[in-house]
Order: C-alpha cells, then structure tokens, then sequence
C-alpha cells in the first residue's frame, strides 16, 4: 500500500502569522475555536470565514416561521442562512445560491455538518440575476435575503485578486471559469472608460488620473497582471498629493479602485437590476425581502426599486430609510461600517 506524503503545516517568521496560507489555525475554525474568538474579540475577521452583518435586524424584519419557504440570494459563507435555518426549524424549506464555485461546496459541506442536510436545505450555484430559473421547483417565497457584499473569504485569499493588500493575480472574478479577468478588462478599456468605470462604480475623485496612470502603463509596453502591481500604478498616479499624510488618501482610492474593478468584472450592477426586477415575481403575497448593500451605486438601484414598486402597489411597505448596523457592531467588525440594510414587503 502506497503511504500517503506527510505534509508540513507552513512556518512562519516571527510571533504572528502574517500571510494567508500561514494562518493554519483561522482557516480551520472548528479545531482551533480559541484562536478565532481572539481573533474576533479584537476585531478582525479570521482569514477563511466571514462574519455575517445585520443578523439581529434581519431577522427581526424577517420574521421567519417554520413551515416557511426562503431564499439566500447570496450564501457566502452561510452566516445568515445558518441563522434562518435555526428560526424554520426543520421545518419548511431555504434555498441558497451563489455565483462563486469555489466557496460554494465549503459551505454546503459546513452547513452539512451543522445538521442542515438536502431536506431542510438546497444549495445552487447561480448567479442570483437568474433567480426565476429556480421558482419551478421552489414555489414562491415568503422570505427572501440578499447580502450584496464580498465575503471575507474572497478578499482575504490572495489567489481570488480582490485585495491590493496581498499580492496576487488580478483576477477579481466571482466565477474564475466565466467572463475575463481584471487583467483582461483593463487591457480593453480606453482611458475614458477607465474614468467613467471608476466615477460609476465607486465615486472616484481621482477617476482621471488614475485612469492616466494605467493606461500610461500600458504605453510603456508593461502588463498590470497582478494586484500588487495595479496597487503601484495607482500610488504613482496619486503621487502629487501633498506629503504632509497621503497614504490614508491613496488607500481608499485603491479600495475604490478595486471595487469599481469589481464590479465591472462581474457585472454586478447588472446582475443587481435584473434581480430586483424578478423579485416581485418571485415574493409570495405578504413575502418579506431584505437585502444588504455596501455602496452608493447599489443602494441608489435597491431603493428605486423599492419605491417604484411601491407606488405601482406591488410593494404594501417599504423601508423609508436604511438600517444601518448598531455602532457596537461597526466597532467588533469594521467591514460592516459601509452596509445599509432596506426592506420591502409584498402587496
């Protein structure tokens, strides 16, 4: 019989890990509980997870009840769909679907273990733009919930290339087997659409030098085929700020730029718009949805709709404003000092 090679965990300099694939014991919650709860008691998110967001609102919107059937547009890392599945009690049904191939299976196999098998939960890989294609079997929902945020997951693992903080491919798909990368997409843009993608997608104030910058990069004969190298076009395109305290400034316009990349990438907004637009379609009478956003461009498209729908008597009652997370929450996780939370319930 062939023996199995011993594999060595990775070693690490210092007292700390620093890089993603050192931290052996984040990425392996269940068997190092203690770690992960340092982690979080200073308030980060260990590298491989993602803390979900609103959990105590939503669900005090929600108002689920077993025997119910409900609808995770965004699974991630299931944080949420853990949480309603708790509230139906094994009783009714929840669907989840998520675009990204990768995690998916990760978190089928976590629910799996928390006692939430294929009778209580059914799993799809789908980009929720095409959430009618699942009512045939579904039936319509009473609950519906839709995070629009990128998991922790996918932000902390430097082979996705959602990041400027870690070096790494610049790919920043959600489904690495569909579409171009970011690499791809930057090499087909014109510097104006560079500039109306990152005015768009993340209100960029240095949209135009930025734009410059990487296009200028390309004349050169160079690629930008990594996020650390993206990372450096963009430093150097901002380096006129004055000296006195720049980095914080350059950071939020590589976060921006990130984002706006994003979301061009995957076509977010699109997916975004088709999904609102078949979601009274797919509402129950008296059906619940609550969806979670995370910048001005997303949540400008979530309240139109809402309100459209609203004055067209398809929506009974909607959120007048949104629901942001208490400031307790903000301070044990940053990541969600940006969300805003709206509401809509079906006529």
């Amino acid at each position: 019989m062939d023996q199995q090679e011993h594999k060595r965990r990775i070693r690490y300099k210092g007292t700390h890990p620093k890089t993603y694939d050192e931290k052996y014991k984040e990425l392996q919650p269940d068997k190092y509980q203690e770690t992960i709860a340092k982690v979080i008691e200073k308030g980060n998110t260990p590298a491989g997870m993602h803390r979900p967001i609103c959990v105590n609102e939503i669900l005090e919107f929600l108002q689920i009840q077993p025997g119910q059937i409900g609808l995770d547009a965004t699974l991630g890392y299931g944080g949420h769909t853990t949480e309603m599945l708790k509230c139906l009690n094994q009783k009714g049904h929840l669907y989840a679907i998520d675009a990204d191939p990768i995690e998916l299976p990760k978190t089928k196999e976590r629910l799996g273990n928390l006692g939430f098998g294929s009778e209580i939960l059914t799993v799809t890989n789908m980009n929720f733009s095409d959430v009618d294609q699942i009512i045939s079997n579904s039936g319509l929902f009473d609950f519906v919930i839709a995070d629009l945020g990128v998991s922790s997951m996918q932000i902390d693992n430097p082979e996705r290339g959602f990041s400027f903080k870690t070096d790494g491919p610049l790919d920043l798909r959600m489904d690495p087997r569909r579409g171009i990368s970011a690499e791809q997409r930057l090499k087909s843009m014109t510097q104006d659409e560079l500039e109306g993608m990152l005015k768009e997608n993340s209100d960029e104030p240095y949209a135009k030098e930025i734009a410059q910058g990487i296009i200028a990069e390309f004349k050169k004969g160079n690629r930008i085929s990594t996020t650390s190298h993206l990372r450096k076009v963009i430093e150097d395109s901002l380096s006129f700020i004055p000296k006195n305290d720049p980095d914080d400034e350059i950071k939020k316009s590589c976060q921006r730029s990130f984002q706006a990349l994003r979301i061009d990438v995957n076509q977010e907004l699109e997916a975004l718009y088709l999904f609102l637009e078949k979601l009274p379609h797919i509402l129950a009478k008296g059906g619940r949805v609550a969806i979670l956003s995370f910048h001005s461009g997303e949540d400008r498209l979530v309240k139109k709709s809402f309100q459209y729908y609203f004055r067209e008597k398809v929506y009974q009652e909607v959120a007048r404003d949104p629901i942001r997370p208490t400031s307790e929450e903000q301070n044990s996780n940053p990541r969600s000092r940006s969300a805003k939370l709206r509401w809509a319930i079906k006529s």
